[in-house]
């Protein structure tokens, strides 16, 4: 009797002990909802690069694939109605305030971190980058990373994000 009582005690600690200790990157599966970036200048001042209220995604897979997508909710149409005839002003805010990544990603989990690993980007330049950011909260339903070297020495960029229902 003692043994089965032992046994059912191990076997309860053990199955608490998987549930409470899921790691970062397990957490983080899935696909997010974009809600904000802001932007923090080092003077302080912070901006929004995509608005206040834009869209986008973030999916995260479990095989260590990411796809990310932000834009600003309130981009102009293309007159032309062709996506291969707007014209240099429409192309200009386009890519002033939208944003699609794809690529590869790591969790650190002792730093706290994902590094995103860029395959592609709609800015170019980014291909073939490591970008770490801080994971500063993640919940059940929230995550917020931030980006502590935003391009061009603009400060650091925090996202925010929402679970997708």
């Amino acid at each position: 009797m003692k043994t089965i009582q032992t046994a059912l005690a191990a076997l309860s600690l053990a199955l608490t002990t998987t549930a409470t200790a899921q790691t970062l990157k397990n957490q983080l599966i899935g696909t997010w909802d974009f809600v904000v970036a802001e932007v923090k200048a080092p003077g302080g001042k912070k901006s929004f690069p995509f608005g206040e209220t834009p869209k986008g995604i973030l999916i995260l897979t479990p095989d260590g694939r990411f796809a990310q997508i932000h834009v600003a909710s309130d981009l102009p149409k293309i007159a032309s109605n062709n996506r291969l005839a707007g014209t240099p002003e429409e192309y200009a805010d386009i890519m002033h305030r939208s944003l699609s990544v794809f690529g590869t990603y790591m969790v650190d989990e002792a730093k706290k971190t994902v590094t995103y690993h860029v395959v592609s980007a709609s800015f170019p330049n980014w291909q073939g980058e490591a970008q770490t950011r801080t994971i500063d909260k993640l919940t059940a339903d929230e995550f917020v990373n931030t980006n502590p070297n935003v391009a061009g020495g603009r400060g650091s960029a925090s996202n925010f994000y929402k679970r997708a229902k």
